[in-house]
């Protein structure tokens, strides 16, 4: 069995839309982090407006953790991408995103989840 650190590269493609699977999504993706794991969430679809300044606090889910809190704690020890393609969809450009937010598109996703070590999962 390798050492070496696993990757986990969460895509997540609900919003407002799907409250609870948004959630989930960035719950994996901090508690991934605390844990210790190299950690890539993808915005993509309606998660593409939380790349957003406040857009996170816009999603009140009862029971959960804040939204802004789970993205800061991402943001701090992992990496957050917007797709580009989402990113150009909505009119949001690499100067509306929060400080730390890359936006890519399909083949870096692709690269990250073929890695060796590296799990996806979709949301």
């Amino acid at each position: 069995m390798s050492d070496a650190p696993r990757t986990l590269v969460i895509k997540t493609t609900a919003g407002l839309d799907r409250p609870e699977a948004t959630n989930q999504a960035f719950t994996v993706a901090a508690a991934a982090v605390a844990s210790g794991a190299e950690v890539s969430l993808w915005l993509t679809g309606e998660s593409a407006w939380f790349a957003l300044p406040d857009r996170a606090a816009d999603l009140v889910l009862e029971h959960a953790a804040p939204l802004p809190d789970l993205l800061a704690s991402v943001l701090e020890a992992g990496t957050v991408t917007l797709c580009t393609q989402c990113a150009a969809r909505r009119g949001i450009t690499e100067d509306d995103v929060l400080p730390g937010v890359r936006v890519a598109g399909s083949a870096l996703f692709v690269e990250e989840i073929l890695a060796d070590g590296a799990q996806a999962l979709v949301y």
